[in-house]
C-alpha cells in the first residue's frame, strides 16, 4: 500500500479518537437535546452548504436513520449548481440564510444542526443566530482551528462557534485537506465528511438508547432494500406527518 494511503486512514483514526476522546460529552448532550425535542413533539432540521451538506444527505431518509431529521437543502447551495463556484458566492451572502430560514417550518423547541467547517461564512452563521431568535437550539459542528485562523464573513462578525448553543469540533486540520504528498504544495484529502459521518450516527445512537429509557419508541428507519422496508417506513411517515418535511 502507498505510505501516504497508510497515513490518511491512521490520521483519520486518529482525528476520531481524539473527537471521541474530547467531544464524547458535547455529542451526549447533542443526543439530549435531539431525544427531547422528538419526546415533546418538536422536530430536528440540519443544514450544511456544500460539501458540508453531505451531513444532511447522510441523516436523513436513510436505513438506520431517524424519521424525524430534516434537511435544509437549497439549490444554489448544492453541489449539482452550475457553475458550481456559485456556491461559494451564495454562502457569503449576507441575508441569505434569513431568507432560507423564512421557507423552513422551524419553531421554539425545535432543533437545528448546522455543519460547516470554517464557521466563517454568512449563510450559516446567520441562519443560527435567527433560528435562535425563534427558539430553537442550534448545535454546531465545526473545526475550531480552522475557523480560529480565518475571520467571519458575516456582518456581525461572528463566525458560527459564536453563535451555537452547543458546538462540537471535527478536530480537523487547517483548511481540512490532511496529506501532504511530496512535489505537491497543497495537501490532499480532507477528513470532515468522514469524521462528521461518525459524529452525526454517533448522535444518532444517543437519541435511540436516550428515547428507549424514556419509553419512547425511536422513528428508526428500515433500509427500502428489504422486504417489508417500504411498507414498515410508510407506517413512520403517517405517523409522523406533522414533524417530516421532506415527504
Amino acid at each position: 500500500m502507498s505510505k501516504y494511503i497508510e497515513w490518511y486512514f491512521n490520521h483519520v483514526h486518529e482525528i476520531t479518537d481524539k473527537v471521541y476522546e474530547t467531544q464524547k460529552d458535547n455529542i451526549y448532550k447533542a443526543s439530549e437535546m435531539f431525544a427531547t425535542a422528538i419526546e415533546k413533539g418538536n422536530s430536528i432540521f440540519v443544514f450544511g452548504a456544500s460539501h458540508a451538506g453531505i451531513l444532511a444527505e447522510e441523516l436523513f431518509y436513510r436505513t438506520g436513520g431517524l424519521a424525524l431529521i430534516n434537511p435544509i437543502f437549497n439549490p444554489t447551495l448544492m453541489l449539482n449548481t452550475r457553475p458550481v463556484t456559485l456556491t461559494s458566492q451564495m454562502e457569503r451572502l449576507n441575508g441569505f440564510g434569513s431568507e432560507i430560514l423564512k421557507e423552513t417550518p422551524i419553531k421554539k423547541g425545535d432543533v437545528l444542526l448546522i455543519h460547516s467547517v470554517s464557521g466563517r461564512n454568512s449563510v450559516s452563521i446567520e441562519m443560527a443566530i435567527e433560528a435562535r431568535k425563534l427558539g430553537a437550539k442550534v448545535i454546531v459542528i465545526t473545526n475550531l482551528t480552522y475557523s480560529k485562523k480565518v475571520t467571519s464573513r458575516h456582518s456581525s462578525g461572528k463566525m458560527l462557534y459564536d453563535v451555537g448553543d452547543l458546538v462540537i469540533d471535527n478536530c480537523g486540520d487547517f483548511e481540512d485537506s490532511s496529506i501532504l504528498v511530496e512535489g505537491m504544495e497543497q495537501k490532499v484529502a480532507p477528513t470532515s465528511t468522514s469524521v462528521g459521518a461518525v459524529i452525526v450516527n454517533s448522535i444518532v445512537i444517543g437519541v435511540v438508547e436516550k428515547l428507549l429509557e424514556r419509553g419512547v419508541t425511536p422513528p428508526v428507519f428500515h433500509s427500502a432494500n428489504v422486504d417489508g422496508g417500504d411498507e414498515f417506513n410508510k407506517t413512520l411517515f403517517e405517523k409522523y406527518k406533522d414533524r417530516i418535511f421532506y415527504q
